[in-house]
């Protein structure tokens, strides 16, 4: 089997790394919409998917392609990347003080045609922010390619999240232990370097 990881986030990349897992990295554009009528908890997933569809044409029958979509939830409103500092501003605003929710769609897609879509949650609580670390986490970090404006892995990570409950990788952009899972039950091997 050969992994074929569709990301262009270091993130991503680190952690599958971490795994021991070899991969390479094969990119193209796709559209991030999704259509209204989802549930905030069915956004990840099909954005997952639709985005490992745009591969299904070019995968030879050894590959799995994996792909990946975080979305941040406060309350019903689906937080993704801020479009400048402003509005990463505004989305920590929101956030600060607050418990929201985490989701990590992936989709695993072998070029023989098997499938398998999941997702995991995870809820994070920030503590009450004063405006001037909101601005100076948003100028210094630059979180405009992150879904709710913040990567736990930065500083706000440090200094704002009180309580975790799931996983801190899920946050960071993929639920490994699940997506170790997956992988040995999609591909029927034992994932270990021998």
């Amino acid at each position: 089997m050969k992994l074929i990881l569709a990301s262009n986030s270091p993130r991503r990349r680190q952690l599958l790394s971490d795994l021991g897992l070899a991969y390479t990295v094969r990119l193209q554009e796709v559209d991030e919409s999704f259509p209204d009528h989802l549930r905030r908890t069915e956004v990840a997933e099909y954005l997952a998917a639709h985005k490992a569809a745009a591969y299904r044409a070019g995968l030879a029958p050894d590959e799995v392609v994996l792909t990946a979509d975080t979305i941040v939830c406060l309350d019903e409103d689906v937080l993704n990347k801020p479009a400048d500092e402003a509005e990463a501003i505004r989305m920590l605003q929101r956030l600060q003080g607050r418990t929201h929710d985490v989701f990590t769609g992936v989709c695993l897609l072998g070029g023989d045609g098997r499938q398998v879509v999941f997702s995991d949650q995870t809820r994070v609580t920030f503590r009450e922010l004063s405006l001037s670390e909101i601005e100076h986490y948003v100028r210094q970090y630059q979180p405009l390619d992150k879904a709710g404006a913040y990567g736990a892995q930065d500083w706000i990570g440090m200094v704002a999240v009180t309580r975790l409950e799931g996983s801190y990788f899920n946050v960071m952009g993929l639920p490994v232990h699940r997506v170790w899972e997956e992988l040995t039950r999609l591909t029927g091997t034992s994932l270990l370097a021998e």
